[in-house]
């Protein structure tokens, strides 16, 4: 399959705009969210037609970015768990076209925002001092475990590289 550099192009543009936006964000504290909805609606016309964007159609740099817009669409949560499994089928069948920390990434999300508690420790939110603080994992005894099976680095240094990277916004 040879990459499809056009619409490897579009995903990139669209996640370029997520980024622009949360930059922004951070700065000056203001969010809007027609970004997310816009992007959204642009990943699901690319899904329904050429399927999840697998590094093989679009490469590495693209389909990580597809991920990210999926990951940022929050407030389509079915749509959020639709592509999760996708991700998780395509890895099933052809591990090399999809990026393994992505599933466990948005598989977090997903659990998240379904108000259960998280298997990898990827998501975050700030408490009541504003403190950096993983949302609640599932199952800590295996954490390390989990994480290592999806290429993620340990949790203790993943911890302190988001709260270093919340320090250089604030």
């Amino acid at each position: 399959m040879t990459i499809n550099k056009t619409l490897a192009k579009k995903i990139n543009i669209l996640a370029e705009k997520d980024q622009q936006i949360r930059k922004q964000a951070e700065k000056n504290k203001a969010w809007d969210k027609k970004i997310d909805i816009s992007n959204t609606k642009e990943m699901k016309k690319i899904i329904e037609n050429y399927g999840w964007p697998i590094i093989s159609l679009v490469g590495e740099k693209a389909s990580r970015n597809a991920w990210l817009l999926v990951q940022h669409a929050d407030y389509d949560k079915k749509f959020q768990k639709y592509c999760l499994n996708l991700m998780e089928k395509i890895y099933r069948h052809n591990p090399k076209d999809i990026q393994k920390e992505n599933i466990a990434y948005l598989k977090d999300r997903v659990l998240i925002n379904q108000g259960k508690k998280q298997l990898f420790g990827t998501q975050f939110r700030f408490n009541k001092k504003q403190q950096l603080i993983p949302y609640p994992i599932r199952d800590k005894k295996n954490l390390e475990k989990n994480r290592e099976e999806y290429d993620l680095p340990p949790f203790k240094d993943f911890l302190i590289m988001a709260k270093n990277y919340n320090k250089s916004i604030s």
